[in-house]
């Protein structure tokens, strides 16, 4: 291990930039290497990993799609969070019929969410991408309109609903989609090519007018808003396997079910939802013993203020592994040269680096588990912070450093 530690020490590529590393051995129960371990970084979608593991240990094997309770002709829903209702990235749930064909007179009450629909620390100017969908106690398609081309050099509008709120009407030089700040207004550019594979999305204003008229809209059936608390003797309904969640998080590392499996967390616990109750409940319900205590803000990491140190990090790689057997591990998470967001990170015949990468501007980490030749099951996280060279060459010297600990061991 003395020539990786030198080259974290020395290595040109960090030379400007702060680097964290941590290496722990799984079979020998020790720690092989730690490299500014004890110091805190922006994790940015390595947050994800804690947002895994606290739903693990909270949400058991489905996800609540949400609470209901029936009262004469009348059936009043109230949300968990849940983000699957018509997400177009998600299988269906049996959800919508179960709704669309109930005989009662369908209401909504979002008395039960008392946090923001964006996280702490997020930056305004990101609510056009797709990344920054809005938090949401009842998501419906994901919480954004999908913007698609065809052969026709027409745009495709998921869900309809928003078509007449989209117009030709933007002074862009590009073919792209803007929403106005504020409003559920989209506009592009009259005259501009719309490529067939073109495909956007944009994150739509969120609230309880808009949910109401996209339940209205989409059951076709009227869905009217009611101020009314959640009743401890509502009903649960449930929709996906909770794995189908986890593993579309970590592997394209979507942003909108991370955010919500945190809101699942705080409804589970505290029966509300809000980011920042719940994260408050699962640390000190299941992360106390962390070796830092971390400051978590956010459940995808989009936040800039959360910060982690990477043997904390390695600490909840332990817990997830000891609870989640490695065939099932290894599938959930992107798989290096594979899979997910670490598809075309290393070229290998037999993948060996099993992990959550996050990346920010002048920030990269990656963080799992690395096989190495001899077959030994080995856990790290790196951390690379406030870099002025390209993300490409940061990640070019991790994955030397993570090849040549796979080599020789």
């Amino acid at each position: 291990m003395k020539s990786v530690s030198r080259k974290l020490k020395e290595s040109p590529v960090f030379a400007h930039n702060h680097t964290g590393f941590s290496l722990y051995d799984i079979a020998e129960n020790k720690t092989l290497l730690e490299h500014n371990a004890n110091r805190y970084f922006i994790p940015a979608s390595n947050t994800k990993l804690f947002t895994y593991y606290v739903s693990l240990k909270t949400l058991g094997d489905s996800i609540p799609a949400f609470h209901y309770q029936i009262s004469g002709d009348s059936l009043i829903l109230w949300g968990t969070g849940d983000p699957s209702f018509l997400n177009p990235d998600l299988p269906n749930s049996k959800a919508f019929d179960f709704l669309k064909n109930s005989p009662q007179k369908l209401y909504f009450s979002n008395d039960n969410f008392t946090g923001s629909y964006f996280g702490n620390g997020w930056s305004w100017d990101d609510y056009n991408d797709y990344y920054a969908a809005e938090i949401s106690p009842f998501p419906i398609h994901g919480n954004i309109v999908r913007f698609t081309g065809n052969k026709e050099n027409t745009l495709k509008i998921t869900p309809n609903f928003f078509t007449e709120k989209t117009y030709n009407w933007s002074k862009s030089n590009t073919f792209s989609v803007q929403r106005d700040l504020a409003n559920n207004l989209f506009s592009y550019p009259a005259g501009k090519a719309i490529k067939p594979n073109y495909e956007q999305d944009v994150p739509f204003k969120t609230g309880v007018e808009v949910t109401t008229a996209l339940l209205t809209d989409t059951l076709k059936k009227e869905v009217t808003f009611i101020n009314k608390p959640l009743e401890k003797t509502a009903r649960i309904f449930y929709s996906l396997p909770s794995d189908t969640l986890y593993k579309r998080m970590l592997h394209v590392s979507d942003n909108m079910i991370a955010e919500q499996l945190i809101l699942l967390n705080s409804n589970a616990l505290n029966g509300i939802l809000n980011t920042k109750i719940g994260i408050d409940s699962v640390i000190k319900k299941h992360l106390s013993d962390l070796p830092d205590v971390p400051k978590w803000v956010d459940g995808s990491g989009l936040s800039r203020q959360n910060l982690f140190t990477p043997r904390s990090i390695i600490a909840v790689l332990q817990k997830i592994h000891q609870i989640v057997p490695e065939e099932r591990l290894f599938k959930i998470l992107p798989a290096a040269g594979q899979s997910g967001t670490l598809k075309n990170l290393l070229k290998t015949y037999k993948p060996f680096i099993f992990a959550k990468s996050g990346s920010l501007n002048n920030n990269y980490c990656l963080s799992g588990f690395l096989v190495t030749k001899k077959g030994k099951t080995l856990i790290f996280s790196m951390m690379n912070n406030n870099f002025v060279n390209s993300t490409s060459d940061i990640r070019k010297e991790v994955v030397k450093i993570l090849q040549e600990i796979h080599d020789n061991n």
